[in-house]
């Protein structure tokens, strides 16, 4: 039997998922008595879980209006970007001392310029990209670090899907990943946070230099 903590964690586990995936447009206006019968639950664990989703800046409510989704910021990203390229250089750092060998064995085959098939398939390719960089935030030793990664990626993600517009820009990030990978195999401390610094710059340029249209653009295309 569902009990209503168990309930409310549901809604809002899939709930933050839609968001996060933009299978629910930003600015769409959402209701208890629509999310309530999409899960045939009651109101309670609905309201839980939109507050909670408020706490995190997922959604806004607005009294006497019902609930928002939150809108996309260019600007707001830009600054997770600021806060992506501080964790990301302290992660690269600590993988330096903890990261195995096999581990990075793995991720510098994964990204194999050499090993890319005629045919890319994008999606796969940007999901690889963030997974790449969760593997060395996790090599890192420090849980605490890899979860704020993340929420990070949570709140950029659709802008860090429009960096691989042709297949020179993916062989571009593999030659990037392979290297920094060496430099965390030879502890390279200052070289390879110098390589992750740069790598997520080039990120931070394309996500500023979006426009909104073009946001909007990806959005659908990442819907349908």
């Amino acid at each position: 039997m569902t009990t209503p903590k168990s309930a409310a964690q549901l809604v809002y586990d899939q709930l933050k998922k839609k968001i996060i995936d933009f299978e629910i447009y930003p600015g769409t206006r959402i209701t208890e008595s629509e999310i309530a019968e999409d899960f045939q639950v009651s109101r309670t664990p609905v309201r839980a879980a939109l507050q909670r989703l408020e706490t995190e800046g997922q959604i806004t409510i607005m009294p006497k209006q019902g609930c928002f989704v939150r809108s996309v910021d260019i600007e707001t990203i830009s600054q997770y970007y600021d806060v992506r390229i501080m964790l990301e250089a302290s992660a690269v750092e600590l993988a330096c001392d903890h990261m195995n060998d096999d581990d990075l064995d793995g991720l510098q085959e994964d990204w194999n310029a050499e090993r890319l098939d005629d045919e890319l398939d994008m999606e796969e390719i940007k999901a690889r990209e963030e997974a790449f960089h969760i593997g060395i935030a996790i090599g890192s030793g420090n849980p605490v670090l890899a979860n704020y990664l993340r929420d990070i990626n949570n709140n950029i993600r659709i802008l860090r899907r429009l960096g691989f517009p042709d297949r020179q820009s993916v062989i571009e990030t593999c030659e990037e990943h392979f290297s920094i990978c060496q430099l965390i195999r030879e502890k390279n401390k200052t070289q390879a946070r110098k390589a992750m610094t740069k790598h997520i710059r080039k990120s931070q340029d394309l996500a500023r230099s979006v426009t909104l249209s073009q946001l909007q653009q990806a959005i659908k295309r990442h819907k349908a």
